[in-house]
């Protein structure tokens, strides 16, 4: 009974010693998250005068706009971080209230009349349970960054009816997908022995690229329209590039993300094979249109005009053709090694369940994998974190000079300048700030490497 007693209370020490150190390290972390925005705050609340390199292209108008979106979305971030990153975790983490979840999970797999002795089951209930959860916590923030936020500045276009919709179909997809993919992993850890965390790196590896393969074809329509790219010169000239270049264009597609939101962008998706490029209407001038009788006269102008999305083109083919699309699949696989080995050593270590409030002797699978990597790994992914920032600035940067070697150098300049002020980017960062958050180059960073690149040439 003594040496029961005695290791009963060792457990306790061990779980309260793993819980305060969880609570501490995400204290600190968004600790520095604040100041880091703190410090951009008061760059927002600062600065007053447009830079130099700006003072020909952008009007004191569209940079006054550009500083007030900036301070407001850096107020939000804040009030979230408050709110959601410090207080509300740190009361969950407290208070045992993913123990709670669980329970309550294992009550009503039985309620339904399924086998709340097979973990596989109950995890898939305590799966859609924190889910449903987090959705509604997240409701109000997703609210009000639509319709109060970005609203305010312009840039919301969707209708109340399209964002109910678009929050359905998003979770409901959200499960379809993570239901089996959750109840595989539970099962492949039961009978994988003690080197399961190896067949587990293989399924999620398979299963993350067919799902690379499988979203832009089969999932993205479901929440945009997609049209075929027009007949004309844009597209004869995107064909040629992508000839020029032996990238293996399959089709070209405008995405209509104007019913969205303001923002533009590109990319290209596939990983075998033919590859799609897809643009949205709102990168491109006038949205593409060949009558902007049915824009607004806030949307009349805006985008780039066709050499400057082929030089957008020209930096996205970049990072395929120079690797780092590959490069990316490459870290990220040998990222869910990493991860999957550390759980298998440490997911049968009781006083990590103990420490977000479940009893001696009950661990969940799916519980341990979430609070080993969520909590326990945060320090290795907040480091991972930074490095991959760091690398993915010198991946743009790369593209940068690609684009340059092809001869679109001003063109992408002209069209990086375009699109900040389209989406009413500021061009003034604090260096800290930016080192942290960026996985880009600031504009102003990315035009002084574009003027260096012209120079060398010259």
């Amino acid at each position: 009974i003594v040496r029961n007693n005695c290791t009963m209370l060792e457990g306790l020490q061990a779980s309260e010693l793993t819980l305060y150190s969880i609570l501490i390290f995400l204290f600190l972390e968004n600790l520095v998250n604040l100041y880091l925005t703190r410090r951009q705050i008061f760059v927002y609340e600062t600065s007053k005068d447009i830079p130099a390199e700006l003072r020909d292209v952008m009007k004191k108008e569209t940079f006054e706009k550009a500083r007030l979106y900036g301070l407001d979305k850096a107020n939000y971030e804040v009030f979230k971080l408050l709110v959601c990153d410090i207080a509300i975790s740190s009361i969950e983490l407290y208070t045992g209230f993913v123990a709670m979840v669980w329970m309550r999970a294992m009550e009503v797999t039985a309620r339904v009349g399924l086998d709340n002795g097979s973990e596989i089951q109950v995890s898939i209930v305590f799966l859609l349970l924190i889910n449903v959860i987090g959705t509604f916590k997240d409701m109000p923030f997703k609210i009000y960054s639509t319709f109060v936020l970005e609203e305010k500045h312009g840039f919301n276009k969707q209708t109340p009816a399209f964002f109910i919709k678009d929050q359905i179909k998003s979770f409901l997809v959200g499960q379809m997908l993570s239901i089996p993919i959750v109840a595989a992993i539970v099962y492949i850890v039961q009978i994988g022995g003690n080197y399961f965390f190896i067949w587990l790196w293989a399924f999620v590896g398979v299963v993350s690229l067919v799902l690379m393969m499988v979203y832009p074809v089969y999932i993205a329509p479901l929440f945009d329209k997609f049209r075929a790219l027009e007949d004309g010169e844009l597209k004869s000239s995107i064909e040629q590039l992508a000839a020029s270049l032996k990238f293996p264009l399959g089709k070209l597609f405008v995405v209509e993300g104007s019913k969205r939101s303001a923002h533009s962008n590109a990319y290209f998706t596939g990983l075998f094979g033919a590859k799609r490029i897809v643009l949205f209407d709102t990168l491109l001038l006038n949205k593409g249109l060949p009558d902007d009788s049915t824009l607004t006269d806030d949307e009349k102008g805006k985008g780039c005009e066709n050499k400057e999305v082929l030089a957008v083109l020209a930096h996205e083919l970049g990072h395929w053709k120079l690797g780092h699309i590959r490069k990316n699949i490459i870290i990220m696989q040998v990222q869910m090694f990493l991860i999957f080995m550390a759980f298998s050593q440490l997911f049968k270590y009781s006083p990590l369940y103990q420490a977000v409030g479940f009893p001696p002797n009950v661990q969940p699978i799916l519980i341990g994998f979430l609070v080993i990597v969520m909590y326990v790994l945060a320090p290795y992914n907040t480091v991972i974190s930074f490095a991959m920032t760091i690398l993915s600035r010198r991946f743009e940067y790369q593209a940068d000079e690609f684009a340059n070697g092809l001869g679109y150098s001003k063109e992408l300049g002209k069209a990086l300048v375009k699109l900040h002020i389209d989406n009413l980017g500021f061009p003034i960062y604090d260096w800290m700030y930016s080192a942290w958050n960026h996985s880009h180059p600031t504009l102003l960073q990315r035009l002084e490497r574009l003027k260096s690149l012209q120079k060398k040439e010259k």
